[in-house]
């Protein structure tokens, strides 16, 4: 096991190789969220900062979570050679549609159907380890039923049904977007 104060190269490739990460967000008095992503939707700024796209899905623990804790743990693993479990230990916010800096953290990003807020997050410390109990597997293809979904419903009533889900799972107040992003809302 290795630390490291921020990102380095060797880090920022392995990070682009991988289609999938996982995110992890908790908040006192609500159960923990480990949620898995990919859709080429995780960027990183600089040597401390990291952002990915967030589309929406059954719910929106991590933007409560952060709202309320700020940590979050972001892991990758290799399932290829070599092995390596990555992890970015930091504290996130998210940035919505409506907010003053959308525009330009969202450019940063292949627009995709049904986002609804970037998190942003500080990393504080990145950490390796061996990953040698991670199983070999191959990407056979993304999933398409999220984006298709998205792109069958009226960003209307998208809006619609997020501006209903105000609180997490556990009570947690969750901030919405109430517009859509330019190119991938609708």
């Amino acid at each position: 096991m290795e630390f490291f104060p921020a990102l380095t190269d060797d880090h920022r490739a392995f990070v682009a190789r991988q289609p999938v990460f996982f995110v992890a967000t908790a908040a006192e008095g609500a159960r923990i969220n480990l949620s898995p992503k990919g859709m080429d939707s995780f960027r990183v700024l600089d040597a401390n900062t990291v952002a990915y796209l967030d589309v929406g899905g059954s719910g929106n623990e991590t933007n409560a979570h952060l709202a309320a804790d700020g940590r979050i743990t972001i892991m990758f693993c290799a399932f290829d050679q070599p092995a390596l479990i990555f992890r970015l230990y930091g504290t996130g916010r998210a940035v919505l549609p409506q907010d003053a800096e959308w525009a330009d953290l969202y450019a940063q990003f292949t627009p995709l159907a049904g986002t609804r807020q970037i998190f942003v997050v500080a990393v504080s410390e990145v950490q390796t380890s061996c990953g040698w109990a991670v199983p070999f597997m191959t990407l056979e293809r993304e999933r398409q039923t999220l984006s298709k979904y998205h792109a069958a419903q009226a960003g209307t009533e998208r809006l619609a049904k997020w501006a209903g889900r105000t609180s997490s799972i556990d009570g947690l107040p969750v901030r919405v977007a109430t517009v859509l992003p330019d190119g991938g809302g609708a």
